[in-house]
């Protein structure tokens, strides 16, 4: 009689399977690993999703746990609200910052004392509070904590000049009633980086205004992730951004829809001029399955002046409920409409000031959208400046 072969079970046939192929790398952004130990997150190597596209070389220095320059980084507070320290520990620090990369865990760690802002319940602040950090040049890690109160009403500008390697977290809390606005603004000098991780939880019927606004810097980073975790609640996420050559912008913005009724809208608008100049957005709304009522919205939308400028753009929407108003996503990018540029020339402008005026028109709407006069004004000046200077740095 002649013995048949048992046929193979899928726990024996080892031979052809590469244990590589096995591996399914994180690709969305609410499944990324999260902790504020530095030691959870490997150093990445460029083919991580949330990295491949930043020049890691540049921010070399932020990937390794070591503590920062002394006085790398002065930060000082102007306006209504004083400013204390919160130690590791302390509420409301940590309430919802939890660092998504190993550069957010460094910094977590190494800023031993994080600035607090708070506005008081049910105060509505007049003017705006300018905190302000300038780099003296050297490592820096910084902590920052904003929080508005219920009922309360205020904005809060951070300003960035000087030079520096920072790695910084800026963890924002709005509760219940609240209406905050926070604008991040970089306006480094031309070798600085900067990269920073903005975690955001807005309570019920609160809303959060989040603008960012990158000029300077060699790399720029900015990450916000906002929770709308309580019901009503509204986030409005604005970035601008004017790369020149040899420039890095870069944005990852996270909108999470987590409680019921409530609406997102988010708009990064970019311009971008000079050889090598380089930006990056990528945009992430995921719409939890207990967010009935939702309506949501983003969207990106570049302006390339000069040949070798590259723009980025991913926008990514995850839906976990049918029950929704709506949702949807946008990108765009290209030149200058001709159309644009014929109609201001015939009517006897020039094609440089016709150029300027369109810049200035597509990158108005968010300027727009800052509620600070002072530094509404202070923007269109710095987008006149880059135009006049020109693609090359």
């Amino acid at each position: 009689m002649t013995a048949q072969a048992e046929a193979p079970t899928a726990s024996t046939v080892t031979g052809h399977i590469d244990p590589a192929a096995a591996f399914v790398p994180v690709q969305t952004r609410s499944a990324r690993e999260r902790s504020n130990d530095p030691a959870s997150f490997p150093v990445p190597s460029g083919r991580e999703v949330n990295w491949k596209h930043t020049p890691l070389d540049r921010i070399a220095s932020l990937l390794t746990d070591a503590p920062g320059a002394e006085a790398a980084v002065s930060i000082t507070v102007a306006g209504p609200l004083a400013a204390a320290g919160l130690r590791h520990g302390e509420a409301p620090r940590g309430d919802v910052f939890v660092a998504e990369d190993v550069t957010a865990a460094i910094a977590w760690s190494r800023a031993t004392e994080a600035v607090y802002l708070s506005i008081p319940a049910g105060v509505e602040l007049e003017e705006p509070t300018i905190v302000d950090l300038r780099g003296a040049g050297g490592v820096a890690h910084a902590h920052i904590v904003l929080e508005a109160q219920p009922n309360a009403r205020g904005t809060i500008v951070l300003r960035h000049a000087g030079t520096a390697a920072l790695s910084e977290n800026v963890e924002i809390i709005v509760r219940d009633g609240a209406s905050l606005t926070v604008v991040a603004v970089q306006e480094w000098d031309d070798d600085a980086v900067h990269v920073a991780a903005h975690q955001a939880r807005v309570d019920r019927d609160a809303t959060l205004r989040h603008v960012v606004v990158s000029f300077g810097g060699s790399l720029v980073r900015i990450n916000p992730s906002v929770d709308l975790a309580g019901t009503g609640s509204r986030g409005e996420l604005y970035g601008l951004s004017f790369a020149d050559a040899g420039q890095h912008l870069e944005s990852q913005v996270f909108l999470h829809h987590h409680g019921a009724q409530t609406s997102g809208d988010v708009l990064y608008k970019g311009a971008l001029q000079g050889d090598t100049a380089r930006s990056v957005w990528i945009g992430d709304v995921l719409i939890g399955p207990d967010a009935v009522g939702t309506d949501s919205y983003e969207a990106n939308r570049n302006l390339v002046l000069t040949d070798g400028a590259r723009a980025d753009s991913i926008p990514n929407l995850e839906i976990q409920t049918g029950d929704i108003r709506g949702a949807g996503h946008a990108s765009a990018t290209g030149r200058f409409d001709d159309e644009q540029l014929f109609y201001l020339q015939a009517r006897g402008i020039d094609e440089e000031e016709a150029r300027r005026l369109v810049v200035i028109g597509f990158l108005m709407e968010i300027v727009q959208k800052m509620g600070v006069p002072e530094l509404e004004q202070r923007l269109v000046a710095a987008i006149e400046a880059e135009l006049e200077q020109g693609p090359a740095r």
